[in-house]
């Protein structure tokens, strides 16, 4: 029978994905067909499935490492804030609507349907499920109608692994204090836990490691020491994006909007030599040595319109372009670049009209339905060839898409400025084809050095499952499995 194991942690961003990705990887080695899953995820970090929805882009990274498809049962609910109190609400790929907080949690319980629809479909088709938490199962005060952690864990009957960060200090009280804090229902469910992130001495930890066990009557599976080729893989989280700053680089800076979407578009740039790659953050101007400005994408287009002009950055980009300087805009960067941003149905928040920066000759207009596809794109400009995805409302038009970014199935994608300078598309992932990436970072004159930045994630989950081998017992987690 199809057995399941539960990953959740102590607090937010103690690295359930990784460890998840990691085990993933461990136990397709061994000859195991497995499937990550995770009821509940919130990002605006989404990867387009083989079967036409959408999925957090942690759970496809999951997915590559057991060696599978992407599909939306992987991650059944993704919540996408669209707002400080409101997200765009998707179940299995699909949009179902857009709520604020307290309202999401009079809907939470009707969701558990689905999730466990797509558990059980997940477990009908491997040997092993492997299922990471969301948060943390301390966050008591969520646990009526939780889907996300104890919730699930509960109604699937999944054991748990509890996963504290002593990074960030404090790990024991992490880990005992969640024990002082759930039900005891819930922490029968607790078949163990582990820390992660050690830096230094792990024997150095060994008493504070016998009191945990000692303290909580739960197994211990290991003291995971920091894993620092982490960065190499695609980023959950825009702040966990590694600046890469080198001397003598192309200047690449890229606006850190409040609410980024996609912004691993970024990560194999990152790793490019001859790249020095840098986050802006909000407060900090484009500095006057920027050779290209990204514009990434954005959940909430008008409302990062606002935010970018709040940073003022929509000054330094006009400045930038002056200089001669480079601009891309991908998905909502795009939009914004435009003349306009139209939203009279009130898609994306308050219905209206927000003025756009005006780098491009284009209009975009906020439409009801959700393009979700893979892409083979053809960049004019060098004529490579690439793949990407598409993943995005709204339809952009104008004069200067007679210039298109790119042509696909035919058709005309993108804008481009008169002059060559100021680039605008739809296309996400196009920095991961080895190809396009090194004709598009040629012509700006930047030194090209990295072929192959899907064989590099392929070897750094390698390196991540032998990691976890070395350190944690992971025989003895499969064997909790059931």
């Amino acid at each position: 029978m199809t057995k399941a194991l539960m990953i959740q942690g102590t607090g937010s961003n103690v690295g359930k994905s990784m460890l998840v990705a990691g085990l993933c990887r461990a136990a397709a080695r061994r000859g195991l067909s497995v499937a990550p899953f995770k009821p509940q995820n919130m990002s605006n970090n989404a990867a387009v499935t083989s079967d036409g929805g959408e999925i957090g882009r942690a759970q496809a990274l999951q997915a590559l490492a057991c060696g599978k498809a992407l599909t939306v049962d992987m991650n059944p609910v993704l919540l996408k804030p669209e707002t400080d109190v409101g997200s765009q609400v998707v179940v299995q790929g699909k949009r179902l609507t857009t709520v604020k907080a307290r309202a999401y949690a009079k809907l939470k319980p009707q969701l558990m349907a689905a999730v466990l629809e797509s558990f059980n479909r997940l477990k009908s088709n491997n040997d092993l499920v492997v299922v990471e938490g969301a948060g943390s199962p301390a966050e008591v005060n969520l646990r009526k109608g939780d889907i996300a952690n104890m919730g699930f864990a509960q109604a699937a009957d999944v054991p748990v692994v509890l996963a504290g960060d002593i990074d960030r200090g404090g790990v024991i009280a992490q880990i005992v204090g969640t024990q002082a804090v759930i039900s005891e229902d819930d922490a029968a469910l607790v078949a163990g836990f582990l820390v992660n992130k050690f830096r230094g001495d792990p024997s150095l930890f060994d008493d504070g490691y016998e009191l945990i066990k000692d303290t909580t009557g739960w197994a211990g599976f290991g003291v995971l020491p920091y894993f620092g080729e982490a960065w190499k893989l695609p980023a959950e989280d825009a702040l966990d994006i590694k600046n890469a700053k080198k001397t003598g680089g192309l200047n690449v800076v890229c606006l850190g909007l409040s609410r980024i979407a996609n912004f691993d578009d970024l990560d194999p740039l990152a790793q490019e030599p001859g790249v020095s790659l840098t986050m802006l953050r909000a407060g900090e101007p484009i500095p006057g040595d920027a050779d290209v400005v990204i514009i990434p994408g954005s959940k909430s287009t008008r409302g990062d319109l606002a935010f970018l002009r709040e940073q003022g950055w929509d000054v330094d980009l006009l400045a930038h372009v002056r200089r001669g300087g480079h601009v891309l805009g991908i998905c909502g960067g795009y939009q914004m670049l435009g003349c306009e941003v139209r939203d009279p149905h009130g898609i994306e928040g308050t219905a209206g009209t927000t003025e756009g920066l005006g780098l491009l000759d284009v209009i975009t207009e906020m439409t009801p339905d959700k393009r979700l596809t893979e892409t083979t794109a053809q960049h004019v400009a060098s004529g490579q060839a690439f793949r990407g995805y598409e993943i995005h409302i709204g339809r952009t038009d104008g004069a200067d898409r007679a210039r298109p970014f790119a042509t696909v199935d035919g058709r005309d994608e993108g804008a481009v400025s008169a002059d060559g300078r100021v680039s605008g598309s739809y296309l996400h992932g196009m920095f991961r084809d080895d190809g396009f990436r090194r004709a598009w970072l040629a012509a700006l004159g930047a030194e090209v050095g990295n072929d192959g930045y899907d064989a590099t994630v392929e070897v750094v989950l390698d390196r991540l499952a032998d990691h976890i081998e070395a350190h944690l017992d992971v025989d003895g987690l499969l064997a909790v499995a059931r």
